[in-house]
């Protein structure tokens, strides 16, 4: 009996060994997957300015991860772009379902949110690399190798400034690979987490195993497809879940992809810098929050129904915290011709005419150009010659223009390359943004977790697969595919001066109305978020009057491992029964 014993704890040890190696597997998975999404939504803002595109079909290309369709182009480049996007999000999608799935089957009751969260750790890993990497990126000139950098009379700064895009796809598609690999020696299933099995146990299971896959394959995958289907769409809870998760996905798709472009125009920083403060500020806080909420469901033993209030109650606290955004705001950059006169008068609306005044009248200077110059009155102009600019000195991003008729200051008038900075006050409120969406991200990634356990709970084990999948399925068609093209489209309402191309079409636009941005950036989510509390206030009321069957999981499990404990109790008292018998016929025999 002790080899007996012996082999049971050689297989316990065996089995964890084997779920950790998922667990690793499937960590490894979705960093890469995330790597490769958030340096895809980080570098939309290059690849619009790499292919003078508008923002509203940048959304296109950024929704097609979620779908796979053709759309008639002017330019082939972009598309390759496009299909490289669509063949990511085929081979991403399974992970999801599928690996959660997985999880919830084989670990234990209370362990299963706290390996779930190192898994949706993993996810936030993945995007503060992918963050760091484009950051890196757009730092670096897109044609670099191939031009003399010190040539450049832009820097990262300005709008029409290009980054190397195209290098940190190489490096996530090697990653990619890499993390595919675990994969092809992992089990087909493991035995339930905690449970000790010896050989007829082993064997009971093995030959049920091979009963059910005789069934499946008599009876087909549509006959437990169909039901399947029916049970979950006649289940309020879930589908007033896949209603909360569609309307907050749309809030938060178009925040997380639009945030650089968001920082780049309201606070006048560099696109790399607005990628790297927004993976600095907001993952580390998001992965701490994910682990402490599975610790927390994990010692304390929630259920399903506490699980929905903390979920809730959390999102609402964000939520309320979220209006003090509003408060931290940065005015227009005051560009003459624009939306400020050559006096330095404010105006409201953009006319063309009066881009040109009686200092630059005669100097024959093209009206749609965009190359801003920064006047020393503090007042920017679209370029050097519709600031009157007679002499230049200086080359590349150091040159300054001298002699500038329409810059009227008391000394001399000059110019340098570039906007003009929006000044110490806006670093400021740039800094209290950041410090807010901290605390932000934090708070809502602790009710991430126990969210996620109400969709998993909220169903039938044999249905989570399916369930998890459609929910999957229907985030993505319902808010990652309409999301970035309906948010793209707005945000291009609010353009005051696109950039031409060659043929003297519209290319990408240049400057934004930061004023009417905001509003769109920061109140289309906040009213959609809103509208979600709606139905998530239903599911509580529901939680009340309805038993679910994920709360069965715990109470079966822990007697199944009663059962277990109890018949090795009882191989226990045998050896003890035969030591004491043995121990008497060798005394008779003496």
């Amino acid at each position: 009996m002790g080899e007996t014993e012996k082999r049971i704890e050689t297989h316990r040890i065996r089995c964890l060994s084997k779920l950790k190696m998922f667990l690793l597997a499937i960590t490894c998975a979705f960093v890469s997957k995330t790597l490769s999404g958030s340096y895809m939504n980080s570098m939309l803002t290059q690849i619009e300015r790499q292919f003078n595109i508008p923002t509203s079909l940048v959304g296109f290309i950024n929704g097609s991860f979620e779908i796979e369709c053709t759309k008639e182009v002017k330019s082939l480049m972009w598309v390759y772009v496009l299909v490289g996007n669509i063949v990511r999000g085929m081979g991403e999608t399974p992970i999801l379902p599928l690996g959660i799935s997985y999880i919830e089957d084989f670990a234990k009751f209370e362990n299963s949110p706290l390996y779930i969260g190192l898994v949706e750790t993993g996810a936030i890993i993945g995007p503060l690399i992918g963050l760091l990497l484009a950051s890196f990126c757009a730092n670096v000139y897109v044609d670099t190798g191939f031009v003399n950098t010190d040539d450049l009379i832009i820097t990262p700064t300005d709008t029409r400034w290009v980054g190397a895009w195209w290098f940190g796809f190489l490096i996530c598609a090697g990653v990619n690979v890499l993390t595919a690999i675990p994969f092809f020696f992992l089990p087909n299933t493991l035995p339930k987490e905690g449970l000790e099995t010896n050989a007829d146990i082993i064997k009971n299971e093995n030959e049920d195993k091979q009963k059910e896959e005789v069934k499946k394959e008599k009876y087909g995958i549509t006959k437990d497809f169909l039901p399947f289907m029916k049970s979950l769409s006649c289940n309020p809870i879930y589908m007033l879940f896949i209603l909360v998760s569609v309307i907050q996905f749309n809030a938060f798709v178009n925040m997380i992809s639009f945030m650089p472009k968001y920082l780049e125009q309201q606070y006048g920083i560099s696109s790399s810098d607005a990628i790297f403060l927004m993976g600095i500020y907001n993952l580390p806080p998001i992965c701490i929050g994910y682990i402490i909420g599975g610790l927390i469901m994990k010692k304390f033993k929630i259920t399903v129904k506490q699980a929905a209030h903390i979920g809730c109650w959390l999102s609402l606290l964000e939520y309320l915290l979220y209006f003090l955004s509003f408060l931290m705001t940065c005015e227009n950059s005051s560009v003459v011709g624009i939306n400020t006169s050559y006096e330095g008068i404010p105006q409201d609306l953009y006319v063309e005419n009066d881009i040109f005044a009686d200092c630059n009248v005669d100097c024959n200077c093209p009206s749609k150009i965009w190359d801003p110059v920064c006047g020393n009155n503090g007042l920017s102009y679209l370029s050097a010659c519709l600031a009157g600019c007679e002499t230049s000195i200086g080359t590349g991003i150091n040159m300054v223009f001298q002699n500038c008729s329409c810059i009227q200051t008391s000394g001399n008038s000059s110019a340098v390359l570039g906007l003009c900075d929006k000044g110490p006050d806006c670093s400021l409120m740039l800094q209290y943004f950041l410090i807010l969406s901290a605390m932000s991200s934090f708070i809502y990634s602790l009710a991430a977790i126990p969210g996620y356990m109400v969709l998993l709970r909220c169903m039938k084990s044999e249905e989570k697969s399916l369930g998890v999948g459609l929910h999957t399925f229907c985030t993505r068609v319902f808010a990652g595919i309409p999301a970035p093209i309906y948010f793209g489209a707005l945000m291009d309402s609010t353009c005051l001066h696109w950039g031409t191309l060659k043929c003297g079409e519209s290319g990408a636009c240049r400057i934004y109305d930061s004023t009417t941005f905001r509003y769109i950036y920061l109140g289309l989510p906040a009213a959609l978020r809103g509208s979600s509390f709606v139905p998530a206030l239903i599911i509580l009321i529901l939680l009340r009057k309805c038993h679910l069957p994920g709360e069965n999981a715990s109470s079966g499990t822990e007697l199944i491992e009663t059962k277990v404990k109890g018949k090795e109790n009882e191989c226990k008292d045998i050896y003890q029964k035969s030591t004491v018998l043995k121990d008497d016929e060798l005394k008779t025999k003496l």
